[in-house]
């Protein structure tokens, strides 16, 4: 599967494209580089998306996680659907997609498309919550300030 990786405010990360779609995006620098059209444009979206999340718009590839269950893509997508500068809680995610803010936070838990997929976006009711990323909690608080988002008190 090809892969390339990037500088980024918050760490290298690498994108691995597959079947024509990002199927994951990871911190930290991968082995092997491969410049497909895909991967580079996704590269360059990054860039731009980096300097201002607003003016960057949507993400222009698919996306498609290579796992997970129907409940976790469920959320996921919605996931797709907070808009840039906004936050949801865990809680009001499982209104949207059903389950419990526990199963809400399970599957944004294991995002294999952070940022693209913005799991960033989802706070607890008393604070920031968690994050999967290198940088943990203040890696989701710098991305949200980026978006000029607003911080949940206790975050």
């Amino acid at each position: 599967m090809p892969q390339l990786s990037l500088h980024s405010p918050i760490g290298p990360l690498t994108l691995t494209e597959e079947d024509g779609k990002i199927i994951s995006l990871d911190w930290g620098w991968g082995r092997d580089q491969t410049e497909t059209p895909m991967l580079c444009a996704a590269r360059d979206w990054l860039d731009t998306w980096f300097d201002d999340p607003k003016a960057a718009g949507d993400f222009p590839f698919p996306l498609e996680p290579i796992f997970g269950t129907d409940y976790q893509k469920r959320v996921w997508n919605a996931l797709c659907a907070i808009p840039v500068g906004t936050v949801k809680t865990y809680k009001e995610l499982a209104q949207d997609v059903g389950g419990s803010a526990r199963s809400v936070g399970q599957a944004v838990g294991r995002n294999p498309i952070p940022i693209l997929i913005p799991c960033h976006r989802i706070v607890s009711q008393t604070g920031l919550g968690g994050y999967s990323g290198d940088g943990g909690i203040d890696d989701k608080r710098w991305l949200l300030n980026l978006e000029g988002a607003p911080i949940p008190s206790g975050g």
